[in-house]
């Protein structure tokens, strides 16, 4: 967690750019991003050099002799704004460039990142913005491991606005129910096929590192402002060979969106994972062809829109005939996952009761020849200010059978359901959690409760029909009410009070 000094730091910056002219969210967070970049660059070649001069041993170099200046330490004492706006935007910025295409590959620690600034372009013009930015990201503890990913998180909070791809920030909360639910072990290779800002596999990170961290590897501190307990899980429990394969083999992202990409690469490096698979794709294309690949995949596919049936790839249209990608992303990740990979997904509520064929054939592909797990309904609101769709949270295993498949009617997540989303008492989550990890075909059978199971059968009887509401058991209390005379007398008598009360009021005016 981060302090109340540093939020206002970063809220300090935020404005410097609105007031300096750049008001769109994603360009500002970009922005940030390359400077964070640089700097990120320059603490790491700092690094290296002190451990080459201890151990004698030699390494790549990310600034050659003549780069020097450009280094983030040297940038700083330039004291000319329009000076320095040059040497960042001739210099710098290509070298991001040169690092993408020289040097990335024998780097790892920038591999991921360095790849997505190849395209990277300075949109400050304002001297004095590039100035006082630069100023404000050095305030960044950037070099605090357990802080700086935070730093990145709440940047991202101040996405307000949908991409026009159908991109919006999923909340971490409904991440982290999604990422306890599938339970990812240090051994598995996680992926999502939509990945936006990376906002699961960065909350995967975390989970492991909470899950794996013992009484003694919690770090407990106290805001010195707030008095807010600060607590930071360590993960000491994982082996130095398991932090190895998180930090280089575990994560791979997917997207077609340059800047989201690159939001992704940082927000990944800054929560300790460095060279995260983190590629440009459209997983949808021809282009994609990778299959049984991973153990786990947690997605928010983009719910909006069909595609050119051309360029869908023949394999998926196999799986579910349909140009609609809420469904093809269902059928690209049955195809991703290994046999016995767990995927947790959002889905639009129609596509729990969609009546077309594609609908209807992807349903029965998940019931009869996978195991469907899990049908978790959300409320519209959830979404908001984004959109107010409808949706639900599926949960299946690639393979297997389904014998029963636990359903969960979240009511309030913890937050109103207006635009504004406000903290608020009423928060399901923490009990689906439990309902999920003591369900029981035995117990179970209640379709009055929140949580409850419905067998496969029922589900077939039904026409596939995966919709909560087609299972659900409303219990309706009778309600007693006066009868209309009693009533009416009710009415007659007030107006007589009232009519009074207007006597009485025009005797003392006259």
């Amino acid at each position: 967690m981060i302090t109340g000094t540093i939020k206002r730091d970063i809220d300090r910056l935020w404005t410097e750019f609105w007031t300096g002219g750049i008001t769109n969210p994603l360009t500002v967070i970009e922005q940030i991003t390359y400077l964070m970049f640089a700097r990120l660059l320059d603490i790491q070649e700092a690094a290296d050099e002190r451990r080459s001069s201890r151990t004698g041993r030699p390494f790549r170099r990310r600034f050659s002799e003549k780069e020097q200046h450009i280094r983030w330490r040297n940038l700083r004492q330039i004291g000319d704004p329009q000076e320095l706006l040059v040497i960042v935007r001739d210099e710098v910025f290509p070298h991001f460039k040169k690092l993408a295409t020289a040097q990335a590959d024998e780097i790892a620690n920038e591999r991921a990142l360095a790849n997505l600034m190849r395209d990277a372009q300075l949109m400050i013009v304002k001297p004095s913005l590039l100035a006082k930015a630069i100023e404000m990201v050095e305030l960044l503890p950037l070099t605090e491991g357990d802080k700086k990913g935070d730093i990145y998180e709440y940047l991202l909070m101040k996405l307000t606005t949908a991409g026009i791809n159908g991109q919006f920030r999923t909340p971490r909360h409904i991440i982290d129910l999604m990422v306890a639910i599938v339970d990812p072990k240090p051994t598995d290779r996680i992926a999502d096929p939509s990945c936006g800002t990376g906002g699961f596999l960065v909350q995967t990170v975390e989970y492991l590192r909470k899950k794996y961290t013992s009484e003694d590897g919690i770090l407990r501190e106290t805001d010195p402002e707030t008095g807010e307990e600060l607590v930071t899980y360590t993960g000491d429990k994982l082996t130095p060979e398991e932090w190895n394969r998180i930090e280089t083999e575990m994560f791979h992202g997917f997207d077609f969106d340059a800047t989201m990409l690159r939001l992704a690469a940082m927000n990944m490096m800054l929560h300790g994972v460095n060279d995260a698979g983190i590629a440009y794709k459209d997983t949808l294309s021809s282009n994609y062809e990778e299959r049984d690949a991973y153990d786990v995949i947690l997605a928010n596919p983009p719910f909006k829109g069909a595609l050119d049936f051309e360029d869908i790839d023949r394999s998926l249209t196999r799986i579910v005939k349909t140009k609609k990608t809420e469904l093809l992303f269902i059928g690209l990740i049955l195809r991703m996952l290994k046999d016995g990979g767990r995927a947790a997904v959002i889905v639009p509520d129609g596509v729990l009761f969609g009546a077309s064929t594609a609908h209807r054939d992807l349903r029965q592909k998940l019931l009869d020849e996978n195991q469907l797990e899990a049908v978790i309904s959300l409320p519209s609101g959830v979404f908001k200010p984004y959109a107010g769709v409808s949706t639900a949270i599926m949960v299946f295993t690639k393979g297997g059978r389904t014998d029963d498949v636990f359903y969960y009617d979240v009511e309030a997540d913890g937050y109103s359901l207006d635009d504004k989303r406000d903290k608020i008492k009423a928060d399901d989550l923490p009990d689906c959690l439990k309902a999920w990890t003591n369900r029981n075909s035995d117990r179970d059978t209640d379709r009055t409760q929140k949580a409850f199971l419905v067998s496969a059968q029922d589900i077939r009887d039904a026409n596939y029909d995966l919709s909560l509401s087609r299972y659900r058991e409303r219990v309706y209390e009778e309600e007693e009410y006066d009868k209309p005379t009693v009533i009416l007398d009710r009415i007659v008598s007030l107006n007589t009070d009232i009519a009074k009360d207007l006597s009485d009021l025009k005797e003392m005016l006259t």
